[in-house]
């Protein structure tokens, strides 16, 4: 009589490929539920994506040449590289309303003459500028001068240059810090269009290498603050909002979904194109500029050296005439 077994069911084995793919899973999870929250997913949330880059060339060699897990590998690879934003890609389109965003470094890297120049041939109806706090005496100055037709909004350690008439101004104190929130309200098409241009303080991710977490733990606190000061401004203008500026906030967690909520879709998610780093040394996005009621039909980050950070320009249209 031939009686045939039962095959007798076998776990998946655990492989580099599986091991790989859970840890992206489980980093990125962290890091965009979790986020500030706490200190090691801060850590997380806040860390260069393209890390999570780093084993995937090892991991799929090691499936292709095993021959196993090789979809697994694939797979895990692919959700980094989606991560690090390398597979990024929205249509764009021209506007009507061009902002750009810089962080320039006290002109540390840049004569006024220079980067008036660079800016002047952006063609841009704002300009929001970050530590503006330059070095030299002169150089606000001068840099005004090479930009005939922009009036100059000045608040502590930030500029907002427009040639759109300008209504109103007002600065607010950021807190836990000595810079300003410089808020102006513009006319764009016959309607009142506020902009908020700021510079949040930056986490401290490298004081958990020294193990001084009670400082992290400090600037973390001081952002917290920080936003909640701007979801204050938020609430109040009538018509498009526009907020943008040096965030060091990274497209992803908590804080940036606060900021989302308050201020309205970030530009480089809608009409962006590849990871978009701003601050490329560590290869992150942390400038941004995020609008209410105003559609981005074209974001470009330009491979400026004139400072650490690159400058963010963003083309719009009314929200209406999407």
């Amino acid at each position: 009589m031939d009686v045939r077994r039962r095959p007798v069911w076998q776990p998946t084995p655990v492989t580099p490929a599986w091991i790989y793919l859970l840890l992206v899973a489980l980093t990125w999870g962290l890091g965009e539920v979790v986020g500030e929250r706490t200190l090691p997913t801060l850590l997380l949330a806040y860390a260069p994506p393209l890390l999570w880059l780093l084993p995937a060339p090892l991991v799929v060699g090691w499936a292709l040449w095993r021959r196993q897990g090789r979809r697994v590998a694939l797979a895990g690879a692919l959700l980094a590289a989606w991560g690090a934003g390398l597979l990024h890609g929205r249509p764009q389109a021209e506007g009507a309303l061009r902002v750009v965003t810089y962080n320039v470094l006290q002109g540390r890297r840049a004569t006024p003459e220079h980067l008036a120049r660079q800016l002047a041939s952006l063609n841009a109806d704002v300009i929001l500028l970050q530590e503006s706090n330059f070095t030299r005496a002169d150089f606000g100055e001068a840099l005004q001068d090479g930009l005939p037709g922009y009036r100059a909004v000045l608040a502590t350690e930030v500029t907002t240059l427009t040639r759109l008439p300008l209504l109103d101004s007002r600065r607010v104190a950021l807190p836990r810090h000595h810079r300003d929130v410089l808020v102006t309200t513009l006319r764009w098409e016959g309607q009142p269009l506020t902009v908020v241009n700021a510079h949040l303080g930056t986490v401290q991710v490298v004081d958990a290498l020294a193990g001084d977490f009670a400082y992290l733990r400090r600037t973390r606190d001081a952002r917290t603050a920080q936003v909640r000061a701007l979801e204050d401004i938020a609430t109040s203008p009538h018509g498009p909002l526009l907020l943008g500026g040096d965030l060091n906030t990274p497209p992803r967690g908590p804080v940036y979904r606060q900021l989302r909520r308050a201020f309205g879709p970030d530009a480089h998610d809608l009409a962006g194109r590849g990871p978009g780093w701003t601050f490329p040394s560590l290869a992150v996005r942390i400038d941004h500029l995020l609008t209410r009621d105003l559609t981005p039909t074209r974001t470009r980050t330009l491979p400026w050296t004139l400072s650490d950070h690159r400058p963010l320009v963003v083309d719009y249209r009314r929200l209406e005439s999407r």
